[in-house]
């Protein structure tokens, strides 16, 4: 047997093929890589809450921009935000947990960082961090209550008649 023929000896070796085959592998293997948690951050607690987020909000690509408002929105309202972040990161690495049963399972144990899941997805999603005089608008089209329905609706950030016109009741 040569090296143009298969081990069975039936037809030349097509190394087209291999990498048609490669390719593919490697294009399937990239498509299963959380590109959230791949997105440059500027140091390791805002790592953690982009991981934290992607798990949080389902979303494997967030906008860094915005991550980066927030995190500093969310640690001007707590300082002891990015540990709370690291202390819940380590939970869902060590227990699995995914977003569904993930507030249910921090309740139940009455963990400390049970209210950080809530935070997080309220200011990714209503684009506020903070409640009543504290609360803070970091985000209002780029939060992700307005892009889960962008390819239908527009959020209403502008208006669309003449000067005045928001004012008059609808008929």
């Amino acid at each position: 047997m040569d090296a143009t023929h298969n081990k069975e000896g039936r037809g030349p070796l097509n190394p087209g093929r291999r990498m048609v085959l490669a390719g593919l592998l490697s294009v399937s293997a990239a498509a299963l890589i959380p590109w959230a948690l791949a997105e440059p951050v500027a140091n390791a607690e805002e790592g953690a809450f982009l991981a934290v987020s992607a798990v949080l909000v389902g979303r494997q690509a967030l906008d860094p921009d915005l991550a980066q408002r927030l995190y500093k929105a969310l640690v001007a309202q707590d300082a002891a935000f990015p540990a709370h972040v690291r202390t819940l990161l380590a939970l869902i690495n060590a227990q699995g947990l995914k977003s569904a049963g993930m507030q249910a399972a921090l309740d139940a144990a009455q963990s400390p960082v049970a209210a950080l899941p809530r935070q997080i997805a309220s200011a990714w999603y209503l684009g506020i961090v903070g409640t009543g005089e504290a609360a803070v608008c970091v985000a209002y089209e780029e939060a992700l209550n307005a892009a889960v329905v962008a390819d239908v609706l527009v959020p209403p950030s502008y208006s669309y008649g003449a000067y005045g016109s928001w004012a008059r009741k609808p008929i």
